[in-house]
């Protein structure tokens, strides 16, 4: 039996997600939207009904993307998402990568693990404590030591790993996703005002959660510097939340991952991967202070949908507009 062909596309600027999967739509219907800005598709014999190979397909997907949209996209192409999707962030300068089945260990194994699709960075650390360095050699570990480390999460990692990912893409579906953005009027040094700019965006992102009776999984910051280059990184929250709180120390973490120092910056956005608020338990804590920011957030979300939004909000985002 042949093995299956997943294309990763991701966008290398942010916006445009909705047409990009129409372009990808020409090639085959199994197209699943990644918000904030990739596209995964399962291709069975598009490139038998187009005459053509993997890689030209996917310079194909590029160029008409590029020329309806104005698109800039990279490919990977794997036999499976996660390879796939690890392919697509290593392109260089073709814009295409495809790994084959032959060449999925040989390609995966001298990656740092933590570059593995799908890993948290708490995760990591943890094997990093135990001298797993690489992709590899988690993927050679006994899979009763992953479990012992990782717990059950450990299992579908170290398949990852090895190049095995058991998920279908499943037409159509997006994950809810709540995005939040702001455009600097000038390119601007990462500092204050970029700080009081992103606590605005995390104190909005977190009240329309609230609003909608949703919480948070994780957080993707997209952040555009001068030089037209994009970071993006998702984190996971350690637990799901909808709570300022929790989402600002999650998108901090991402910015201090960045190293931006002295960068200049054009724009920041935020997405905040949304289920519904039922998934999200508070605990009780001995922290005072946020104890009280818990209790005092439905009576600023009330002001703020009386009086207008940010008519109440931390006095830091309120610094970069005086």
């Amino acid at each position: 039996m042949k093995a299956p062909v997943f294309f990763h596309v991701r966008l290398r600027r942010g916006g445009g997600l909705a047409e990009l999967t129409e372009v990808i739509e020409r090639f085959t219907p199994v197209v699943q939207p990644l918000a904030p800005s990739a596209v995964v598709a399962q291709l069975a014999g598009s490139h038998r009904l187009f005459g053509v190979g993997p890689v030209d397909l996917a310079q194909r997907l590029r160029l008409q993307a590029a020329a309806w949209c104005g698109l800039e996209t990279v490919v990977g192409i794997g036999s499976s998402w996660t390879v796939a999707a690890m392919a697509s962030s290593r392109t260089q300068s073709s814009g295409v990568l495809e790994v084959t089945p032959s060449e999925t260990a040989k390609f995966l194994g001298p990656l740092p693990v933590g570059e593995l699709y799908g890993i948290h960075r708490t995760q990591a650390d943890d094997l990093h404590r135990l001298g797993v360095e690489t992709i590899g050699q988690l993927a050679d570990l006994p899979s009763e030591t992953v479990v012992r480390i990782l717990g059950r999460a450990g299992r579908g990692l170290q398949e990852h790993a090895r190049g095995v990912d058991r998920r279908v893409v499943v037409r159509g579906r997006a994950a809810q996703t709540l995005s939040v953005r702001a455009d600097f009027a000038r390119d601007t040094l990462d500092g204050w005002e970029v700080h009081a700019a992103t606590l605005r965006l995390v104190t909005e992102l977190a009240a329309r959660l609230r609003s909608r009776g949703q919480a948070a999984r994780s957080i993707t910051v997209v952040v555009s510097m001068a030089d037209r280059r994009d970071l993006s990184k998702t984190r996971a929250l350690r637990a799901v939340s909808a709570h300022t709180d929790d989402l600002r120390l999650a998108v901090y973490g991402v910015l201090d991952g960045f190293g931006l120092q002295r960068a200049r910056l054009r724009r920041i956005g935020l997405v905040a991967d949304a289920v519904d608020a039922a998934q999200a338990h508070t605990q009780l804590t001995l922290d005072r202070a946020r104890e009280a920011r818990l209790r005092v957030e439905p009576v600023v979300d009330a002001l703020n949908a009386r009086f207008g939004p940010g008519t109440v909000a931390p006095a830091a985002a309120l610094t970069g507009q005086l």
